[in-house]
């Protein structure tokens, strides 16, 4: 089936619109970043018929609007926006406005045709904004605990009160995560697979399951890695030439979270540990003992959510 390419260019209050017509021609729009816009646009896209949607991903802007649309039947595409920027420089793009990458996303939507995006079902959904409203939370409460320093006596029953309010939203919220992940039968097996990895506990286990989802939908444990940006990236020019970092194209807050329990890891997993004394002999920074470290765990985690057995270190899992 052929369908018309259309671009979108998301922002916090708007989105922009740019139509490719088989006449190479465009029809752009500009539609308010709620729901109602988004219910405008899809009226406003229908007069076009069957329409392919692309968008960067670029967070929970381009996600709820994606989820929208995907969830009333258009075809929706989500790309890296490195993809699209390296697209646009083989165009020599010199102008740079919101209609401009409107029409540059729907051109590269016409030329590569990007898989279908398809939106995580309602419980992963769910459970991802729980855990980053607690993440929120214990972000705003670490601000309150600093501002106690040094603070103006008269400030500090109302710095209290709000610590004492957030500590019980973050309890509250806690709560929620577990009845959550008690109540989904695949929630609870997946995070009980998770947890029986030593260095992986609630926290790790809740964040693999709401940043990376069912594990199972990759294709192998590298696929896994290069999601959470953690795939080497090689360079063989210039100074750098023949080093070694990390691509960190990928999901941060699934690498923020991993980071932790690697140091752990290191110390409790015995095959973590072992990875991190063969590169330490290798004279590897810490640094990269870490980075490698966390590779590892995710390493494990797919192997273990894949089989769908407990850890045990002698027994080689999924790949």
């Amino acid at each position: 089936m052929n369908f018309i390419p259309v671009g979108v260019d998301i922002a916090k209050a708007k989105f922009d619109v740019a139509v490719l017509l088989p006449s190479q021609k465009y029809k752009t729009k500009k539609f308010a970043n709620t729901p109602a816009g988004c219910r405008e646009f899809m009226a406003w896209l229908a007069r076009f018929g069957d329409c392919h949607v692309c968008m960067e991903a670029t967070g929970c802007y381009s996600t709820e609007l994606a989820t929208s649309l995907a969830d009333n039947g258009w075809s929706v595409s989500l790309e890296n926006p490195a993809r699209i920027s390296a697209f646009g420089e083989t165009e020599l793009t010199r102008n740079k406005t919101d209609k401009s990458d409107a029409a540059l996303i729907a051109r590269y939507c016409a030329l590569y045709q990007p898989a279908q995006w398809f939106p995580a079902p309602l419980y992963e959904r769910q459970l991802t904004a729980l855990v980053r409203h607690l993440k929120n939370l214990e972000e705003m409460r670490q601000m309150e605990e600093n501002r106690l320093e040094g603070a103006e006596e008269v400030i500090l029953p109302s710095l209290n009160e709000h610590i004492a309010t957030l500590d019980g939203l973050i309890e509250e919220t806690k709560k929620k995560i577990s009845r959550h992940i008690d109540d989904n039968p695949d929630l609870k097996r997946d995070k009980a697979l998770l947890k029986s990895i030593p260095g992986v506990g609630d926290i790790l286990s809740i964040s693999l399951l709401a940043f990376a989802g069912d594990l199972r939908r990759f294709s192998n444990s590298k696929a896994l890695v290069a999601y959470a940006g953690l795939n080497p990236r090689r360079c063989e020019s210039g100074l750098w030439k023949g080093k070694s970092r990390i691509s960190k194209v990928g999901h941060a807050e699934l690498r923020s979270a991993l980071y932790m329990p690697a140091i752990v890891a290191g110390r409790y997993n015995e095959v973590v540990k072992r990875l991190m004394v063969r590169l330490s002999e290798r004279g590897k920074s810490g640094k990269e003992q870490v980075c490698a470290g966390m590779r590892k765990l995710l390493q494990l985690a797919y192997g273990v959510v894949k089989s769908g057995r407990m850890f045990d270190a002698e027994i080689p899992l999924a790949a």
